[in-house]
């Protein structure tokens, strides 16, 4: 199994993690609400087969809100599995802190 290999399934325990933990938004509509909620998250990863509408989406929100994005290489598909949901997933937003940096120490080094 290659270094790429390895990362992503890195990625995917940490986000399952969260997502075990409640400490996981699912979903672009959702990410977008939380994003201009009272408490925001403390980091958005994105799915490497978004839209560039959807992409642009949640760059300027995270932007505009001082929130973090990054953009996996991991695609919808293959994210929306490893988090147990029935349809594509083209966003996460993680919303706590110490779970936040458990995903960013998941992240490739590129990112």
């Amino acid at each position: 199994m290659g270094n790429e290999q390895q990362g992503q399934e890195k990625l995917l325990a940490a986000l399952g993690l969260c997502r075990k933990a409640g400490k996981l938004i699912c979903g672009t509509p959702l990410v977008c609400d939380a994003l201009g909620s009272g408490k925001k998250p403390y980091l958005v990863v994105c799915a490497s087969d978004n839209s560039e509408n959807t992409a642009k989406r949640l760059r300027d929100r995270c932007a505009f809100y001082g929130v973090p994005m990054v953009r996996s290489q991991i695609c919808g598909e293959e994210l929306s599995r490893a988090l147990g949901k029935g349809s594509r997933v083209a966003a996460v937003a993680v919303t706590d802190e110490h779970l936040c940096r458990l995903v960013q120490g998941a992240l490739p080094s590129n990112q």
